[in-house]
């Protein structure tokens, strides 16, 4: 299954590519003006994320087996609270944040939204995501600093490093090969959102909303479970 995966998202990742011309990093001001509303708001995400019973929230390759290299690769968790997966909303995971819940009604253009928790030392290897008709936007909410008082979760995107602290933003292309490094004693929470790109090529809005419904049928057909 890991190999026909990776065939089928390198496949669409290329037709992407010559389609769409975008940097890795990118500005939320223009690409994704809700932005705004989420970063106004991070402390009430982050205490909601905070109550999350974190025993109870799937690890990454429990919801994806096929992210299993990057997910359980050196027997450390990341675990993701899902409340919105390809436009599929998860009632039970909204209720439980209801000011983030709000938010994402108000912002028709994120497809998917989840909090991530990264654990102490947790190395998420490099790799690349498949799908350039979303844009991945990422809100800190709780990241540990390093003795020298810099955030002590690195983000390598296009081979630079990148870091944000709470309540700060970056929206990116993740395409472009990433990893990230936990290098604290202390978990990570992060917000993750997949926002719409907006002002595609006509073929790639197409193509993209295809792509969406296939990853809903996808879901639904193997009844994956996104409960915490």
């Amino acid at each position: 299954m890991s190999r026909i995966y990776d065939f089928a998202t390198n496949f669409v990742r290329r037709i992407y590519e010559r389609r769409i011309r975008a940097p890795a990093i990118l500005e939320a001001e223009t690409q994704f003006p809700n932005a705004a509303k989420f970063v106004g708001a991070w402390k009430d995400i982050r205490d909601e994320a905070l109550a999350v019973r974190l025993t109870k929230v799937p690890r990454f390759h429990d919801i994806m087996p096929e992210q299993a290299e990057i997910s359980a690769n050196d027997g450390l968790d990341w675990r993701m609270f899902v409340l919105k997966a390809y436009d599929m909303t998860i009632p039970e995971n909204l209720s439980r944040m209801p000011v983030l819940s709000r938010l994402l009604n108000e912002s028709p253009e994120v497809k998917s939204a989840a909090i991530s928790f990264l654990a102490p030392h947790k190395h998420i290897p490099a790799h690349r995501g498949p799908f350039r008709g979303v844009m991945r936007f990422h809100l800190g909410l709780v990241i540990p600093r390093q003795p020298d008082g810099r955030p002590a979760t690195i983000m390598m995107i296009n081979h630079q490093e990148r870091r944000i602290a709470d309540g700060e933003c970056m929206l990116w292309d993740d395409t472009f090969e990433h990893e990230v490094m936990n290098k604290s004693d202390q978990p990570r929470v992060a917000l993750l959102l997949d926002v719409w790109r907006p002002n595609m090529p006509v073929d790639m809005e197409m193509l993209s909303r295809l792509i969406v419904r296939v990853v809903q049928i996808g879901m639904r057909y193997r009844g994956v479970s996104f409960a915490g």
